[in-house]
């Protein structure tokens, strides 16, 4: 069973085919994907005989008919109880999604596997991104696994290990001064002078698509019920948007019970956009100046998802908080020795913001909670 779908805009509503390779709507803003119609809970019986993989989940997601997708067996990540870290700081019920177990490190994995599955079909030959890091060696292994080139932007503050990654894949990596936005910049350019498809965060519809799986394994991994909280860090939004989008999904096919969980956004104190414009009940960002983490896939200063990110925080209960560099560093490494989760320091963002929800009375003891360790640690060392 393969459904169709179209592409309806996140702002105007525009509706239009999912012919072709399809950007942004006119407006500006993202599209988002939209099923004729959902999976029957019956579908669920087909899972049990599928690879524990997210393309398990195909009929919720972008495939054709017996069409094979571009991919490196990505997702089927462990959702890992942390009793000890939940002993001490008086959690009955804390759980953290390992996504650094995904090929290539990171949760980025997903998403780029969907775009380019998406786009190769549809004839793309040249892809460009603008990366913060993970998102660079993701589309560098999918592009070297379709048989297609790509082109890498990143700061040249990049964590050196990814560099070397995006490197090892033989994509063609060109650093700059700057940030990330900055690196958008020059992406966006590239692909209008030499027409390779630019696979920035939100700037084609199937990143979201690939992220959508994290709701729908958490779900599965949880016997189709939903946890009372998820503490997830941000950068672009992709995987809160789309696990938010996944959830929805789910509800509305009947096949999880319960109420959708509070989702609560982690970014680093030097570069905060959606939780300053969440403060101010602002419905977008407003970017943020000379943006500074060691968190590196935190350091997105003006997010084109804002929108969608702010949307997703105030539907749901959930709110948008800071952590410092050395709050996260130190709740990463946390992770690292008492449970042997290697962290990014994403991931430890997480924790630390869990700490502070919990001493605020937001997150209760008792509840259900599950933090998001986006990559690996190593990526970030040597």
């Amino acid at each position: 069973m393969t459904l169709s779908w179209s592409l309806e805009c996140s702002s105007c509503g525009t509706t239009r085919s999912a012919d072709g390779l399809p950007g942004v709507c006119d407006c500006g803003q993202p599209y988002l994907v939209r099923y004729a119609c959902a999976p029957p809970p019956a579908a669920k019986s087909l899972l049990p005989e599928r690879p524990w993989t997210m393309w398990r989940y195909r009929e919720w997601l972008p495939l054709h008919d017996g069409e094979a997708p571009v991919t490196l067996g990505e997702g089927g990540t462990p959702l890992l109880a942390v009793v000890r870290v939940g002993e001490r700081h008086g959690f009955a019920d804390l759980w953290v999604k390992e996504e650094g177990a995904n090929p290539t490190g990171s949760f980025k994995a997903r998403g780029l596997a969907a775009a380019v599955t998406r786009a190769t079909r549809a004839g793309a030959r040249r892809f460009v991104v603008p990366t913060a890091g993970n998102a660079g060696v993701a589309l560098a292994a999918y592009a070297a696994r379709a048989g297609v080139a790509a082109r890498v932007y990143a700061p040249a503050s990049t964590p050196p290990t990814i560099l070397r990654q995006i490197r090892s894949f033989d994509a063609e990596l060109v650093l700059l001064d700057g940030h990330i936005g900055d690196c958008g910049k020059a992406a966006r350019a590239y692909a209008l002078e030499s027409g390779a498809l630019d696979v920035s965060t939100l700037r084609e519809p199937y990143r979201i698509e690939g992220k959508k799986s994290l709701a729908l394994e958490l779900a599965e991994q949880l016997g189709w019920t939903l946890p009372h909280a998820i503490v997830y860090p941000t950068g672009g939004g992709t995987g809160l948007i789309g696990m938010w989008k996944g959830f929805d999904e789910l509800v509305q096919a009947g096949w999880v019970r319960g109420s959708l969980p509070r989702m609560y956004s982690v970014q680093a104190a030097g570069c905060a956009p959606v939780v300053q414009a969440f403060r101010a009940g602002a419905p977008g960002c407003t970017p943020w100046p000379d943006p500074q983490t060691i968190a590196s896939g935190l350091r997105v200063p003006s997010p084109l998802g804002d929108r969608l990110m702010l949307s997703v925080l105030r539907k749901s209960g959930g709110e948008a908080l800071t952590v410092t560099d050395a709050q996260l560093a130190a709740a990463a490494t946390e992770l690292q020795t008492l449970e042997g989760i290697d962290a990014s320091p994403e991931g430890g963002a997480t924790l630390a913001g869990v700490l502070e929800l919990k001493a605020r009375g937001a997150v209760k003891p008792e509840e259900r909670v599950v933090l998001f360790n986006t990559g690996a640690g190593w990526l970030y060392r040597g």
